[in-house]
């Protein structure tokens, strides 16, 4: 013989029933993006963990890897209809540790800068302060221009210092010698810093539909399919191409008097 149901079973069976009814999903739906943003804040820390280990390339793959989980989390969550301001505030401050802190530590670790002395602390530091910044204002203003970002996304910054890092790597790793000086280190963190407070358009490719445009679907494949073959060298291609894009159409455009629409802002509504 069955145990008699409690008073608590009896209303979590009628909340179930109630949510079929009305169509709703199951409450861990809403769960899933925070469990994506989640694995993203992990590898930011564990990024940092192995920066300061010295073990530099598993650091770089760290801020990769936090990279794929902050693209998936934004489209888990508009799939499962669970977006939220919660969602959005915690994706930001995982995005701090993962773009911000960790690709400056690992520059700062794996490109000496500690031998600048101050300097080097304040060069790392910029990288980390204009990603905050960068976050705060992406949070706050869509940008100017439909279809592009305002400054360079922090995610491609801490990308181009991952995929730098593994370029050196595999260049060591064929008997190439090449060394960097902590100067040189020091102005590329900074600028790539600067670059994201910076004004400059960069390309969203948000309008890039890969559902109905076959040749587009062929061609993401194909970049691929050639990232997978060696990704040391390719990431680097890529991230480089894409750093340099925004300066370089900003310029262009500039010298051709051909500007790029802004966003109209939204009037203001009239005082009585």
């Amino acid at each position: 013989m069955s145990a008699p149901e409690s008073p608590l079973d009896r209303q979590g069976r009628r909340r179930r029933r109630r949510r079929r009814v009305r169509g709703e999903r199951p409450r861990g739906f809403y769960l899933l993006p925070h469990l994506f943003t989640t694995g993203n804040l992990f590898f930011g820390f564990w990024s940092i963990v192995h920066a300061s280990l010295g073990a530099f390339d598993k650091a770089a793959l760290g801020i990769v890897l936090a990279g794929v989980f902050d693209a998936l989390d934004g489209r888990v969550a508009r799939l499962a209809r669970a977006t939220s301001r919660f969602g959005g505030e915690y994706d930001s401050i995982a995005d701090i540790v993962s773009f911000g802190l960790a690709p400056a530590l690992l520059a700062f670790f794996a490109g000496n800068l500690q031998a600048l002395g101050r300097t080097g602390l304040v060069m790392a530091f910029l990288f980390t302060v204009c990603a905050a910044l960068r976050l705060a204002r992406f949070n706050v203003s869509p940008g100017r221009y439909e279809g592009r970002f305002q400054g360079l996304p922090s995610p491609a910054a801490a990308g181009m210092v991952a995929s730098s890092q593994w370029f050196v790597s595999f260049l060591r790793e064929h008997a190439v010698a090449v060394a960097f000086s902590e100067t040189v280190v020091a102005v590329g963190a900074a600028a790539l810093g600067l670059l994201m407070v910076s004004g400059v358009p960069y390309r969203s490719f948000k309008e890039v539909d890969l559902r109905h445009s076959f040749g587009t679907l062929v061609l993401v494949t194909l970049a691929l399919a050639v990232i997978i073959q060696e990704p040391k060298v390719s990431l680097f291609a890529v991230g480089l191409v894409y750093v340099g894009s925004g300066p370089v159409e900003w310029a262009w455009r500039w010298i051709a008097g051909r500007p790029l629409p802004e966003i109209a802002e939204p009037a203001e509504e009239m005082k009585p």
